[in-house]
């Protein structure tokens, strides 16, 4: 090297860092073993044996997200522990309403200088998100790219692979009269926060305030993580009954639940059914938005729908609250596209 030479570390990319990531995260991914894992990560690729998973004939299902401008928020306020479950929810839930089982995730971490411990609670809480879904972190890549992002900045992405029996996927014989089960959210989730943002900014509240909807500041109330809702779908649907999921995302109840529905048929919902969670309340008063664009914009308190046949509806709605979850009867399938609202939100 001659005397004016620099390395890869004057660049801004610090190998070193990035093993003592590697070497810091390993505990937290062996927790999520589960069976078809064949190796630990450290590795070009990650195995998974469909087989010593259960699976005799098996589809394969992927989805992949990420967290969306919450992260603004996690990473202007340093309460990163949450978003891990965020990004493993907004993959794992989307599966689910296949008829997936959610098998392995991986995850992408990108920033233009890597903190060892912002990116080890970052991925510890991914862990913890698949640990509860049921399926195992086998890998993922952690990228370091000065210039790309500003100083503390950081992306994420997630990636996850399910598996159904042939012949078992979802949506499957929905019909006129099916019953709708829905879901609580613990909250915003991971959609609309570049509307909640927005709501903030015209209310003149830092995210250091107290939130006018709970005992926390604004920043920790609006982190609540995405709730998790495999295991609780995956035992309705091995019960019987269940014709269709839909995860209520970005798009709202309008435009999600319409994806599960045969094009002839849509749904008629009563508003009135369920009490409408005070963030989502502040949301609708601090910003002035009407009904029709929380709707569409936000899950409103309902995470979740089951599309579930109507001799099963009161069977699994027990089921579901024997598993910690709170349901809503919100109302059926009806004849005609398009969701139809009754009553108002209060």
């Amino acid at each position: 090297m001659t005397q004016n030479g620099i390395s890869y570390r004057d660049a801004g990319v610090d190998i070193d860092a990035g093993n003592a990531l590697v070497e810091r995260i390993k505990p937290a991914a062996a927790a999520t073993q589960r069976p078809g894992v064949m190796d630990a990560l450290g590795g070009f690729g990650a195995l998974f044996d469909l087989k010593a998973a259960g699976y005799d004939d098996p589809i394969l299902v992927a989805a992949t997200d990420g967290v969306g401008t919450k992260l603004r928020i996690g990473i202007d306020t340093g309460h990163l522990d949450g978003l891990g479950q965020d990004l493993v929810a907004m993959c794992v839930n989307d599966l689910v309403c296949q008829g997936a089982e959610p098998l392995f995730f991986l995850d992408y971490f990108a920033t233009g200088k890597l903190s060892v411990d912002e990116g080890a609670r970052v991925v510890e809480g991914i862990a913890r998100g698949c640990k509860a879904a049921g399926c195992a972190l086998i890998g993922g890549e952690t990228a370091e790219m000065p210039g790309m992002y500003h100083d503390g900045d950081f992306d994420l992405a997630g990636f996850a692979v399910g598996a159904m029996n042939r012949g078992a996927s979802l949506p499957s014989g929905v019909a006129q009269g099916d019953v709708l089960l829905g879901l609580a959210s613990d909250g915003v989730h991971s959609n609309g926060y570049s509307l909640v943002r927005k709501v903030a900014e015209r209310a003149g509240l830092a995210w250091s305030d107290a939130a006018p909807f709970a005992d926390a500041t604004l920043g920790e109330a609006l982190l609540t993580p995405t709730r998790l809702y495999v295991k609780p779908a995956l035992a309705a649907i091995r019960s019987g009954g269940v014709r269709a999921l839909a995860h209520i995302t970005g798009g709202g109840l309008t435009e999600n639940l319409p994806r599960v529905l045969p094009k002839d048929l849509g749904a008629d919902i009563d508003l009135a059914a369920w009490s409408l969670p005070p963030v989502f309340a502040w949301l609708a008063q601090a910003g002035g938005i009407d009904q029709p664009e929380m709707l569409k914009t936000f899950n409103s308190g309902i995470g979740m729908i089951l599309v579930v046949a109507p001799d099963r509806a009161e069977a699994l709605a027990a089921l579901l609250d024997e598993m910690g979850e709170t349901v809503h009867r919100l109302g059926t399938v009806t004849p005609g596209a398009g969701i139809r609202y009754s009553g108002a939100l209060a």
